[in-house]
């Protein structure tokens, strides 16, 4: 289990390779160096821990095939999913047709919480938040926590 937190500022070198940073690295601890990529529900991709990402496939390949929007979303989970490890400098190879999907430049973001990972574009990233941040973030918590009551109603 995981509690991942933080936005880290990130270079894409020439190569495609992304050398993740120390602070992340840390709150993942050294046994988790493998992870997987796939496209994200915007235009990012997600990077799951191993170990999470089992859990997410078992999820997703419970659905039943049988129903056309379940497949639809079950080849849409996989579509580009990648194993990737990090090597001794600590860098992931993002795999080109993700890297173009999400419109990766040399400057990312990477954005960590709960158990994943978003990578984004900078400029995205920084559009996504100008279009979708609101105005005042204690009317957007009052509407979707504050339905909660102190007794667990």
């Amino acid at each position: 289990m995981y509690n991942l937190a933080g936005e880290y500022e990130c270079k894409v070198d020439a190569k495609g390779r992304l050398r993740l940073p120390s602070g992340l690295l840390k709150q993942l601890g050294t046994e988790h160096a493998r992870f997987t990529i796939n496209r994200g529900f915007e235009n990012h991709l997600m990077m799951y821990p191993q170990d999470v990402w089992e859990k997410k496939t078992n999820e997703i390949n419970s659905l039943n095939i049988y129903v056309k929007k379940n497949r639809q979303a079950v080849r849409y989970f996989y579509r580009g999913a990648t194993n990737v490890s990090c090597d001794s400098a600590d860098r992931i190879l993002i795999p080109k047709m993700l890297a173009k999907y999400a419109g990766l430049s040399k400057d990312v973001i990477l954005f960590a919480y709960n158990e994943q990972i978003e990578i984004w574009d900078r400029k995205e990233y920084e559009q996504m938040l100008a279009d979708e941040e609101p105005d005042q973030f204690s009317d957007l918590a009052e509407e979707v926590f504050g339905r909660k009551s102190d007794d667990g109603e």
